[in-house]
């Protein structure tokens, strides 16, 4: 009696490759949030071009040397600002605007931690990220 042939089998096991995309998707989800924590802050170099291709107008936030805040956007400048009063107003234009760029210049005798405070009062404004403003050699 002849034997009867099975016919191969042409497919491609995925369980293996599930397990692996599932591994691969826990540590990803364990160590994104590990990634960005703390303030981003992309340091510009002295000699660096402008920004360009932005259509809305910046939101500047300036602290002098006494270390006093200052909101400058559009053509308005608001001066003597608290830290409250600095919150309320850039939470107020980002609701408004949530595109728009934020920066912050500090004089560079006030204190590093002045300006550090004013990056995370404009981070708890809701700005998703904050660039600091410099002045380049030749402008001296």
């Amino acid at each position: 009696m002849p034997r009867q042939r099975r016919k191969r089998m042409a497919e491609i096991n995925v369980v293996p490759y599930i397990d692996v995309m599932l591994v691969l998707l826990v540590i990803f989800m364990i160590t994104a949030p590990m990634l960005t924590q703390g303030v981003k802050v992309d340091l510009p170099r002295a000699d660096a071009e402008p920004v360009e291709g932005q259509n809305d107008a910046p939101l500047v936030v300036a602290v002098d040397a006494q270390g006093a805040y200052h909101l400058e956007h559009d053509t308005s400048i608001s001066r003597d600002l608290d830290a409250e009063q600095l919150s309320v107003r850039v939470a107020a234009i980002l609701r408004l605007k949530p595109k728009t760029p934020v920066y912050v210049k500090g004089d560079e005798s006030v204190g590093y931690g002045k300006v550090v405070y004013a990056m995370v009062l404009l981070q708890k404004a809701g700005a998703s990220g904050v660039g600091l403003l410099t002045e380049s050699e030749s402008d001296r």
